[in-house]
């Protein structure tokens, strides 16, 4: 009887709300409200789930314009699973997709937490901030006032 040498399955698709959340606070990432889930679920541009005996353990998004620009998000596995190259097998399926349906031409970008530039690196990205960018985010609700 053959074994079983990869139990992991990586499917194309978002997962649901619920399941979103889950795998995003299960690996140490910010909840969202399931409102804000629910809308930007269905505007993926392309995203994997990984399923572990069936279970979804781990995700990454691609989010954009379909043009122009993207930007990778969404990037986790579960603390249980991590460490076995699961993070760059999701980076390989989303940037392989990149690569054979983006524009040369479209600029991908994403934010990295922490030891996760380093699996970044070895997908081509490089620290925006060497290159006359920096990087920039806010976040909705944060009660600053903005001022012109």
């Amino acid at each position: 009887m053959p074994t079983d040498i990869n139990p992991y399955e990586l499917r194309a698709g978002v997962p649901s709300v619920e399941v979103f959340r889950r795998l995003r606070t299960d690996a140490g990432l910010s909840d969202k409200a399931p409102e804000a889930v629910a809308l930007a679920l269905p505007n993926t541009w392309y995203g994997v789930v990984l399923h572990h005996a069936g279970e979804p353990i781990g995700m990454g998004r691609v989010i954009g314009d379909g043009g122009t620009a993207f930007q990778i998000v969404d990037i986790c596995v579960h603390p249980a699973h991590q460490g076995r190259g699961l993070g760059r097998r999701i980076m390989a399926a989303l940037t392989e997709e990149l690569e054979r349906r983006a524009p040369a031409t479209a600029y991908v970008s994403l934010i990295a937490d922490g030891p996760a530039r380093y699996l970044y690196e070895k997908f081509g990205f490089a620290d925006a901030a060497t290159h006359d960018s920096i990087g920039m985010y806010r976040l909705m609700g944060g009660g600053q006032a903005l001022s012109f």
